[in-house]
């Protein structure tokens, strides 16, 4: 097993399996796994649609930035982050400055067919899954390009996707490369 000595911080839309691979991945690493979303409502007291709609993205960006840092400045572990965590400037540079940045890459077609809680999500509110996650990659995948590693999940089952994402983390922290 490798040594991992910085937190592994598991970027890409939603669909991309951030949460599912980064779960399995912290237990075959032995480390922690944090779901930055998960973090930012237990720290709001409310879900993050309650948050879009009662202050706005702006004041959720705000608390994710103050959460991914807490988060990093803690022991390594995994963290998947919300989708859009990545496009900020200052979150970006945190992330890159104190984590390994892993961008997990799927076609957005086959990120909407992953999508099961819909409702929760408040880009999708009322909107075509596939249409959204397409104009999301348009947007986002140059940003999610200056990741440390990418890593193409399409296509793959979880199972598959989890293999290889960990074969890549014991690459790259074996060698300091993947």
């Amino acid at each position: 097993m490798p040594k991992i000595d910085k937190s592994i911080v598991l970027i890409g839309l939603m669909g991309a399996g951030k949460s599912n691979i980064g779960r399995q991945c912290a237990r075959l690493f032995d480390l922690s796994f944090t779901d930055s979303d998960t973090a930012v409502e237990d720290a709001a007291g409310m879900s993050i649609a309650m948050i879009f709609d009662l202050y706005g993205e702006d004041a959720f960006r705000k608390l994710e930035a103050k959460t991914l840092r807490q988060l990093l400045d803690g022991t390594p572990g995994i963290i998947a982050t919300g989708g859009g965590a990545f496009l900020n400037d200052t979150t970006r540079a945190l992330i890159k400055e104190r984590g390994l940045s892993v961008w997990l890459k799927a076609d957005p077609a086959t990120l909407a067919a992953r999508i099961s809680n819909i409702d929760s999500r408040p880009l999708l509110k009322d909107r075509d899954p596939e249409e959204v996650l397409t104009e999301l990659a348009e947007i986002r995948y140059p940003v999610y390009a200056e990741a440390d590693l990418c890593i193409d999940t399409d296509g793959l089952p979880l199972a598959d996707a989890v293999k290889k994402v960990k074969n890549t983390l014991t690459e790259y922290f074996e060698t300091g490369q993947a």
